[in-house]
């Protein structure tokens, strides 16, 4: 018989989800009703016997909720509620409309549970991979004060702003990332195909090689001993590396590491400051305590490193230190930055300044982007000549030896 997935109600009014084996979909039903929940919804489970594993190449292929689509269902929601539009109506009306996958199951499953009597904020909870803890935080602001439409709007621009940094950085790391590639891919071609037939060559002359030959005839034994290894440790790489990030320290440690790597590095983290100070000014201007929204502000940075710094921040605030004072122990932000943050702290206009911060360290990143390409270049051109000089002189030295060896014979 097939498995059943379920989302249920409990008498208390909580949601449970589970699996029943059950011929048909009403029997199903029936199963979870005599279980004493209410179901909300029962479908067709794709995964094995026993276990909570589910396959749906929908969801894989094209089920991810980007920026773009949360960019779009934003403005959208904004546009509906500006209009007198109720919530429900206009969060069914979207699921009908839009094409996405992801984004359809995702405002269908909160169209249901708005119908069932949740609220929004409710609602988004339970999807946190695509509505994150600052998305729900500011909805639960909307629904509280009336004013969903202009956190709506709020959201829109911020997300927008965001994926335009996302594109700017991508579209600079391109040309560096694809250079690397290519040179690695041309060095294993050397290693496996080109340098075996000349250290065949110079074997059968059995003449003493000059030590630049050598390493390069040893190094290319051993990509061609070993290059399916080789390739396995380079096809598994990301997967490890994926699985090591989950542990908190070596995640804290690598989100420090990376904001120190040379002329990337300091981009970053502006970049994050910039993230940081945007977001902060958005959950100050919709009203939230400033506590409560360095402790939302923490979790979106997207680095362990610096959400411990904020997170330090927070605690020397709920202590009674101003905001000024704890940003400039932070040792996060620059001058300017910092005199920003006095006069907000002064003036009670933080939320403007620390949207005029974000402008500032938005145009430093997006100029010294532009600039990237050509601090990196010479760097690359190096490595290539150095790489092509160790080439010649390992391949060709021998070579001239040789040459000269009969010559005067």
């Amino acid at each position: 018989m097939p498995f059943y997935s379920y989302k249920a109600k409990d008498a208390g009014g909580s949601y449970k989800i589970g699996r029943v084996e059950a011929q048909t979909e009403a029997d199903a039903i029936d199963e979870v009703t005599r279980m004493g929940l209410m179901p909300v919804s029962i479908e067709v489970s794709r995964g094995l016997p026993g276990t909570n594993f589910s396959l749906d190449l929908k969801e894989l292929l094209r089920g991810r909720v980007g920026l773009s689509e949360l960019v779009m269902l934003c403005r959208q929601m904004y546009s509906l509620s500006k209009a007198g539009v109720p919530i429900i109506r206009a969060i069914g009306g979207l699921a009908d409309s839009t094409d996405h996958y992801g984004l359809k199951k995702s405002l269908t499953s909160l169209n249901r549970d708005l119908i069932g009597g949740r609220s929004l904020t409710q609602a988004m909870s339970d999807q946190p991979k695509i509505y994150n803890s600052l998305f729900v935080s500011m909805i639960n602001v909307g629904e509280n004060t009336g004013r969903l439409e202009d956190v709506f709007y709020q959201l829109a621009e911020y997300f927008s702003l965001e994926q335009e940094t996302r594109k700017r950085i991508s579209s600079a790391m391109r040309y560096p990332l694809m250079v690397i590639i290519f040179i690695g891919v041309a060095i294993a071609i050397l290693n496996i195909w080109v340098i075996p037939v000349f250290s065949t060559m110079f074997a059968k002359f059995g003449v003493e090689l000059p030590l630049t030959t050598r390493i390069l005839i040893g190094t290319s034994a051993f990509f061609v001993a070993y290059w399916p290894y080789m390739l396995g440790f380079v096809v598994a790489l990301p997967f490890v590396i994926r699985r090591a990030l989950r542990v908190k320290s070596v995640r804290y440690q690598w989100d420090r590491l990376k904001l120190r790597i040379p002329v990337i590095g300091s981009i970053l983290r502006r970049a994050l400051l910039g993230r940081f100070c945007r977001s902060f000014s958005l959950m100050l201007r919709a009203g939230v305590q400033l506590n409560m929204a360095l402790t939302l502000v923490a979790s979106a940075i997207d680095n362990r490193f610096l959400e411990e710094r904020v997170n330090v921040m927070r605690r020397e605030i709920e202590h009674g230190n101003s905001l000024a004072t704890v940003a400039m122990q932070s040792n996060m932000f620059t001058p300017l930055v910092l005199q920003m943050f006095a006069v907000g702290d002064e003036t009670g206009r933080v939320d403007e300044l620390l949207l005029e911060a974000a402008t500032h360290y938005e145009r430093e990143v997006d100029y010294d982007l532009k600039a990237l390409t050509s601090k990196i270049e010479p760097l690359l051109l190096v490595f290539v000549a150095l790489l092509v000089g160790v080439l010649a002189l390992g391949i060709f030295t021998p070579m001239w030896d040789m040459y000269g060896a009969m010559q005067g014979k």
